[in-house]
């Protein structure tokens, strides 16, 4: 080297601290290597995450898959369908028609589901709807899950029994149902 040029700088020696990080992080792959290869050889003698030697029902298995096992096995597919549904009934009947009227239940041997209206203009529009939302039940539930709507008007008001009430007289019929 000349006098003229500059000596190379050379890199800091690296402290106690840096070695000590460097180490650690050396350690902490080789012991994830080990982990890994460790967790590969116990899947492979055991065949995967069993409860025994063979595979059975108590063995783990994803929460879906466990309630989609129990949905098949209590042939609860239908009814859970038309649950699905209820969530989604604003989607199925569109916005102004889910404000007034709500599914109540679905009775599955009769294949009927029951909805309460707010008011009996709302129960008659929803009858005359009765077979266009069939189809469009049935178009997502499958054919035939849904054979009829019916549709009830409003509850009317308890029934006050007194002395300025008629025996036997159910009140305004225009207004409730």
């Amino acid at each position: 080297m000349t006098d003229e040029e500059p000596a190379p700088k050379k890199a800091p020696e690296p402290s106690g601290v840096d070695l000590a990080r460097v180490a650690l992080r050396a350690a902490k792959e080789q012991a994830r290597a080990r982990g890994d290869a460790a967790q590969q050889k116990k899947q492979a003698r055991r065949g995967g995450l069993r409860s025994g030697a063979r595979a059975d029902g108590r063995d783990p298995m994803a929460l879906g898959a466990a309630i989609n096992r129990l949905i098949t096995e209590r042939g609860w597919e239908t009814p859970a369908a038309v649950g699905g549904v209820m969530g989604r009934w604003p989607q199925i009947v569109g916005e102004d028609v889910a404000k007034h009227c709500v599914p109540e239940k679905y009775d599955e041997d009769e294949r009927v589901l029951v909805v309460r209206c707010d008011s009996t203009a709302w129960a008659t529009n929803l009858r005359l709807l009765a077979p266009t939302l069939v189809a469009r039940l049935n178009e997502d539930l499958g054919h035939g899950a849904v054979k009829m709507i019916k549709v009830n008007g409003p509850g009317g008001p308890a029934r006050r029994y007194g002395p300025l009430r008629a025996p036997g007289s159910t009140g305004p019929g225009d207004t409730y149902g």
